[in-house]
């Protein structure tokens, strides 16, 4: 953790964004026989997933261990984007996963498993209704327009764990927002924006959908994590652009969800193409 100077002191005054509670956050988290072993909370950082794949690569950190920021300086994104943000206004955490029972060619579904466990516990806690773009945006409705509140980026630590980072924006108000294109839960009519419970709900929804995936050996039917996605994903029925490697694009209706997680375009040719990386751009609906 990088210390903070006198220079940084209005940086922490605003009362709307009190800090979270790492104790509490513990005890409420950390139980024997639970996936969560150690929540640390740093004032600032880069990036709590290039922190904590550095830590688990050195052997400092086992699986169950969550990184979160109060502030990240270079927060990732796909594709080496920046994810910036106001100090305390949103939720940047990473956590260390090792799916060791699961064949690593499933392991592409942690970050749409997290996606769904995301979704579900903001739902819960935070009264907002969270929908999905593929592969791994978190999208809420403000003003009746779709806008991008989050995202998820999944990267190997060495070679058996994952870790997967969270950034959500809480409270960012219209005049903060990196783009117009985004949106906060606040803007999304939250019924809450406290922190702490919305990083528990999420956490133990993670915890919840992680264990019903590694209890199937990661098969996405048996551990319904296929028709869960599925069910939360706006991107299906939709007619979108897939930005590919290499300048390339398809244009197609986004019909499903494969056994892999890749998303299956039907495109004007009448072929079926699935996309297992890439940019997608909703166009309109089908």
């Amino acid at each position: 953790m990088t210390p903070r100077d006198a220079s940084d002191d209005s940086r922490w005054s605003d009362l709307d964004r009190p800090p979270l509670n790492a104790a509490a956050l513990r005890r409420g988290l950390v139980r024997e026989g639970g996936l969560w072993r150690e929540v640390e909370v740093v004032q600032r950082t880069g990036s709590t997933n290039t922190d904590l794949v550095a830590l688990a690569t050195a052997g400092k950190a086992a699986e169950g261990a969550v990184l979160v920021a109060e502030e990240q300086t270079a927060g990732k994104g796909r594709l080496d984007r920046q994810w910036t943000a106001p100090a305390r206004s949103g939720l940047f955490f990473s956590v260390l996963l090792n799916p060791a029972e699961v064949p690593a060619a499933r392991w592409g579904w942690l970050p749409l498993l997290t996606g769904v466990a995301v979704a579900t516990g903001l739902s819960r806690a935070a009264g907002v209704d969270t929908a999905l773009k593929w592969p791994n945006d978190l999208l809420v409705t403000v003003g009746g327009q779709e806008r991008k509140a989050g995202g998820i980026l999944a990267e190997r630590a060495g070679n058996e764990g994952v870790v997967v980072g969270v950034g959500i924006n809480v409270t960012l108000r219209e005049d903060e927002l990196p783009v117009p294109q985004a949106g906060s839960l606040a803007l999304a009519g939250a019924v809450s924006t406290d922190r702490d419970p919305l990083l528990r709900g999420i956490l133990r929804s993670l915890e919840e959908w992680y264990g019903r995936w590694r209890a199937a050996a990661g098969d996405p039917v048996v551990s319904e994590l296929q028709e869960t996605y599925a069910a939360g994903c706006a991107t299906l029925g939709r007619q979108v652009r897939a930005e590919l490697p290499g300048e390339r694009s398809i244009t197609g209706e986004a019909v499903a969800i494969d056994g892999d997680g890749r998303l299956v375009l039907a495109t004007g040719e009448g072929v079926q193409e699935p996309v297992g990386a890439g940019d997608i751009v909703h166009l309109r609906l089908a």
